[in-house]
């Protein structure tokens, strides 16, 4: 009898030692830059995707892999008798949940079962996380199942994006909101509820107190968090995300504080220095 294989999308934001540690595998989605298509994270970084932006002032497009690529993933596993889950990015805000679904079909019942996150970033990896955990203390595929749908309601994700440019760039807000939010030095914090990216509130003043502000949400609800993982994810926001972590670790005394580079995908919305806090509330 085969393994069970835990299977998530490049929009997981998982870091590659936790990848590589539990056989995580990795099925990319698209950046598209007029004609040419890349590969998140595996022909396009994060800075060479900042670099592209800043020479053409366009946003690219971000793109689904497609049924046949699910199809191609998954073959190599089920051909060596493993069953797959495969946890998507919010069918929400893509079509990679339903792409799935419907490769999924192309094999015998039972051997890929599709799971959507409702979420994004490691909003979706600290379900991954906890599956590939599961998996490897050898539960079940109908265990796994019922453990994500009992931790999905309760990941808690939220971020601070520096610059409303990406977000217009992007058509997710109007010219007048990006010219008075950058008057206004506004900085939208944003939150993931029922897998849609919803405003929470908006801090007037410096990236710093939009940044204390969320942490001090956060810890705020120290109390309510589990202390098994938390996630601090950034978008070119190394030491900012550093020390995020640490003050968490600190004042949280959680078991581990994992820091996440963002991948492409979740920049070209997000823009740079954007970062968030994930953790799942008990």
């Amino acid at each position: 009898m085969g393994n069970i294989k835990i299977f998530a999308d490049s929009t997981s934001d998982l870091p590659p030692n936790l990848i590589s540690e539990y056989n995580i595998g990795i099925i990319p989605l698209y950046v598209v830059f007029n004609d040419q298509t890349f590969r998140d994270g595996v022909d396009l970084t994060p800075p060479q995707l900042y670099e592209k932006v800043s020479e053409t002032g366009k946003l690219p497009k971000t793109a689904a892999p497609s049924p046949a690529d699910f199809i191609s993933a998954f073959t190599p596993s089920i051909e060596a008798g493993d069953q797959i889950i495969y946890i998507s990015l919010s069918s929400e805000l893509s079509s990679t949940y339903q792409n799935a679904v419907i490769a999924s079909s192309e094999f015998p019942d039972g051997q890929v079962t599709v799971v959507d996150s409702l979420n994004l970033s490691t909003g979706i990896g600290i379900q991954v996380l906890r599956a590939a955990k599961a998996a490897q203390a050898g539960h079940t595929v109908s265990e796994i199942v019922a453990l994500l749908e009992r931790i999905r309601p309760k990941v808690d994700t939220e971020f601070v994006i520096d610059s409303l440019d990406y977000l217009y760039k992007g058509g997710r807000c109007s010219g007048m909101q990006n010219l008075v939010g950058s008057l206004l030095k506004i900085r939208p914090v944003i939150k993931v509820q029922q897998g849609k990216m919803t405003p929470a509130y908006k801090v007037r003043g410096s990236r710093e107190k939009a940044l204390d502000q969320m942490v001090s949400n956060a810890l705020s609800r120290a109390g309510q968090m589990d202390k098994e993982t938390i996630f601090v994810v950034h978008t070119m926001a190394e030491q900012d995300a550093i020390d995020m972590a640490e003050l968490i670790r600190e004042k949280t005394g959680a078991r581990e504080v994992l820091l996440s580079d963002a991948g492409c995908v979740i920049c070209s919305h997000c823009g740079p220095k954007t970062i968030g806090i994930i953790y799942l509330a008990e």
